[in-house]
C-alpha cells in the first residue's frame, strides 16, 4: 500500500497540478487572448494564433530535468527555437516578403521612399528612451527596433544584440503589427485636416518589366554597401524579389511566398510563444518594453504623417501628397497601407490611396532592416 501511496505521489509530483504558480495561468490567459482576437476579431490570424498557443505551450509547469522545456538544452523545443535565437527564420521570413512584393510603387514614385526613411524615426526614438529608463545600449537597440513594426527584423536584431529580452521584444512586435488599425487611425486623424486628407494623387506611372528586375540587383547593391551588417536580411529581400521578377524562377519564387514562408512563420510563431515562460517573461522590464514597443509605433506613425506634411510645402499644386500615407512608412505589410486606404475612403469614397501607401510601405521594409543594419554596426 505505501509502495503504491509513493507511486501516486512520484507522479502528482511531475504534473503540472503539482507544479503550477499564479503566473503560468497568467500566461497562458494572455495565451488565450491573443488566440481569441486572432480567431474572433481576425487580428493577424497567422501571428497571433501560432504566438498564444505557444504562449500555453511555454506556461504548462514542467518539473525541471524532463528535457522538455523550450529552455532545456536539446529538448525538441530548445532545438526549434534555435532558428529564433540563433537568427535563421527572419532571413527566411524576408526571402518570402521578397518574392511577394510588388516594388512597382515605390520604383514609379521614388521620392516616396524618403516617408518610409522618416517612419525610421520611431526605432532611434524608442532607443533613446530605452537609455533614459536604465536599458543597456545593446538592450536599447534590440527594444527600439519595435518601432519599425517588422517582427521578423525584430527578432534578428534581439537574438545578436539582448537574446535576454527576445521573448518581451518579439511578442511585443507582433502584438504591435496586429494592432495597426487600431493605432494608427487615431494619429492620422489627429494630425491631419479634412483639405488634407481630400488631396488626390496622380495616377502612378507604369513599370516595365526591366525596371522590375534591375531594381532589386542595384537595390541590394547600394544598400549592402552602406549597411553591410544588415547582408542576411537585405540579401534575402531582393533576392526573393528577383525571383519574383525575373520571370525564369516561377516555382522558387512561389516556394518563398507559398509553403517556405507559412512553414517559417508557424515555427517561429509557436516557438516565440513557448519562450515567455512565466519565470522570465513576468517582470517589470517586459511592462517597459511593451510600453517602449507602443511608443517607438507611435512616434514612427507621426514622423511619417508630418513629414509628408513637410514634403507638401515644397510640392507644387497637382503633385502635393496625400498625408494619410504617411503612416504606410512603418513595415507592417500591407497593413499600413490598408490603414492609408481605409482612412482615405472614409474621407472620400472615389479617393484610392493604396497603389500611393505601397511605395513607403515596401520602402519601410526595407528601410527597417537598414535601421537594424546600423543598430547592429554600431553595437553588435
Amino acid at each position: 500500500m505505501d509502495t503504491i501511496i509513493q507511486s501516486l505521489q512520484q507522479f502528482w509530483s511531475f504534473t503540472g497540478f503539482a507544479n503550477c504558480t499564479w503566473q503560468h495561468l497568467a500566461m497562458i490567459c494572455i495565451g488565450l487572448v491573443f488566440i481569441f482576437l486572432g480567431i474572433k476579431k481576425h487580428w493577424e490570424p497567422l501571428l497571433l494564433v501560432p504566438i498564444g498557443f505557444g504562449m500555453i505551450i511555454g506556461n504548462i509547469p514542467v518539473l525541471a530535468g524532463l528535457q522538455v522545456s523550450i529552455y532545456e538544452e536539446n529538448s525538441v523545443l530548445n532545438i526549434l527555437y534555435q532558428g529564433v535565437r540563433m537568427g535563421w527564420y527572419p532571413p527566411l521570413i524576408f526571402l518570402g516578403i521578397g518574392a511577394m512584393t510588388d516594388f512597382s510603387a515605390l520604383i514609379s514614385q521614388p521620392r516616396l521612399v524618403l516617408i518610409g526613411a522618416a517612419a525610421q524615426m520611431g526605432i532611434f526614438g524608442a532607443y533613446l528612451l530605452a537609455l533614459l529608463l536604465g536599458f543597456t545600449p545593446n538592450e536599447a537597440g534590440a527594444i527600439g527596433i519595435i518601432g519599425g513594426a517588422d517582427g521578423p527584423t525584430a527578432i534578428f536584431l534581439s537574438g545578436k544584440l539582448a537574446p535576454e529580452l527576445m521573448g518581451a521584444i518579439a511578442v511585443s512586435a507582433y502584438s504591435y503589427m496586429a494592432l495597426v488599425p487600431v493605432i494608427q487611425k487615431p494619429i492620422m486623424l489627429l494630425l491631419t485636416t479634412k483639405k488634407e486628407r481630400l488631396i488626390r494623387m496622380a495616377k502612378p506611372r507604369v513599370v516595365s518589366q526591366k525596371e522590375k528586375i534591375i531594381f532589386p540587383i542595384v537595390g541590394f547593391i547600394c544598400t549592402a554597401f552602406i549597411v553591410p551588417s544588415g547582408l542576411p536580411l537585405l540579401g534575402m529581400l531582393f533576392f526573393g524579389n528577383l525571383l519574383k521578377e525575373s520571370g525564369v524562377t516561377r516555382r522558387l519564387a512561389e516556394t518563398a511566398r507559398g509553403p517556405l514562408i507559412d512553414v517559417v512563420t508557424t515555427l517561429i510563431g509557436l516557438t516565440v510563444g513557448a519562450s515567455t515562460q512565466a519565470d522570465v517573461f513576468l517582470n517589470t522590464r517586459s511592462v517597459k518594453i511593451f510600453g517602449l514597443g507602443l511608443l517607438s509605433f507611435v512616434i514612427a506613425t507621426f514622423c511619417g504623417v508630418c513629414f509628408v506634411k513637410i514634403m507638401n510645402l515644397f510640392c507644387k499644386e497637382g503633385h502635393k501628397i496625400n498625408p494619410l500615407i504617411g503612416n504606410a512608412g512603418v513595415s507592417a505589410v500591407p497593413d499600413s497601407a490598408r490603414v492609408s486606404e481605409t482612412v482615405g475612403l472614409e474621407a472620400d469614397p472615389s479617393n484610392h490611396l493604396l497603389m500611393h501607401a505601397m511605395a513607403p510601405n515596401v520602402a519601410g521594409v526595407i528601410g527597417s532592416a537598414v535601421a537594424a543594419g546600423i543598430l547592429l554596426g554600431f553595437l553588435g
